[in-house]
């Protein structure tokens, strides 16, 4: 017999694996595009999947219909579209120029984007994960940094700078040469235990100040206009981010003083000398 109760413990389930199942869609059509030569269409697909990725988890916290089912299922998708997908789009891209020496790049990315969530479901079951920071590079945001740049890229060589920052085009290439390096470097990262800020905060994105209001305002107008060089610039700036947050933490471990403020323990203070009395 179905119930109210059935029906709402259904949609509970189903409704979070709605927004997975677009994931893998989208994953899955980003492969399909690449073969096709539409690497631009390609990188708009994986942007979609990032989408889809952040919405399931949310759906399914706000509908409490969270099941292990679930996140293993999140965690295929995401290895589709954020592991598997970018690399073969990057290696039809431009790595194939390589020849050989293509494979192993576009394989150790892929690979270290599967350790990286494999670490993050063992913490996640040990209770070891935290909400304010991510350990390592998340995995979309390694190949939201590859996929905004493919299609930069491919719609400054199709358009010319008309519809691209200028100030963006030197960068480019000499993104598009250093390629195979910067691949590395990002799997490298996903595997690191560099913290990287993890956004769930409700309140994160409300401005506080004017400043933090026009530069809302300015970051939403500059999207509008150039959307696909803002999402490589947004992505960028991630990924730095955490480099930067690591080398700040271990210049303060290097400061004098830092052994102190770690442990809380005060300064080594001795008591006055005791006044000679007088008159005796």
């Amino acid at each position: 017999m179905i119930t109210i109760e059935k029906l709402k413990r259904t949609g509970q389930v189903t409704l979070p694996s709605l927004f997975t199942i677009a994931n893998i869609a989208f994953g899955f059509f980003a492969i399909i595009s690449a073969i096709d030569k539409e690497f631009a269409r390609a990188g708009w697909f994986i942007i979609g999947a990032m989408l889809m990725d952040s919405l399931d988890g949310r759906v399914a916290r706000m509908v409490k219909g969270e099941t292990k089912f679930g996140i293993e299922m999140d965690s295929l998708a995401d290895f589709l579209s954020f592991g598997a997908a970018p690399a073969l789009i990057l290696y039809l891209f431009h790595l194939k120029d390589y020849g050989f020496w293509g494979y192993p790049v576009a394989f150790i990315y892929a690979m270290c984007g599967a350790l990286r969530l494999a670490r993050f479901n063992v913490m996640s079951l040990e209770g070891k994960s935290s909400k304010q920071n991510f350990t390592g590079l998340p995995i979309p945001g390694a190949a939201g940094i590859l996929a905004s740049f493919v299609i930069a890229y491919s719609l400054m060589e199709a358009s010319g700078e008309m519809h691209s920052f200028r100030l963006l085009a030197a960068p480019m290439s000499v993104f598009y040469n250093i390629l195979p390096f910067l691949m590395l470097g990002l799997g490298f990262l996903m595997v690191s235990t560099i913290p990287y800020a993890a956004f769930k905060q409700s309140n994160l994105f409300r401005p506080k100040t004017i400043w933090g209001l026009l530069f809302a305002v300015a970051f939403i107008f500059t999207a509008y206009r150039y959307p696909q060089d803002s999402l490589f610039v947004a992505f960028s700036l991630y990924v730095l981010s955490g480099l930067a947050a690591g080398f700040w933490a271990m210049v303060r471990k290097l400061l004098p003083g830092a052994a102190q403020r770690r442990t809380g323990a005060p300064h080594e203070q001795t008591d006055p000398p005791a006044p000679h009395p007088e008159g005796m």
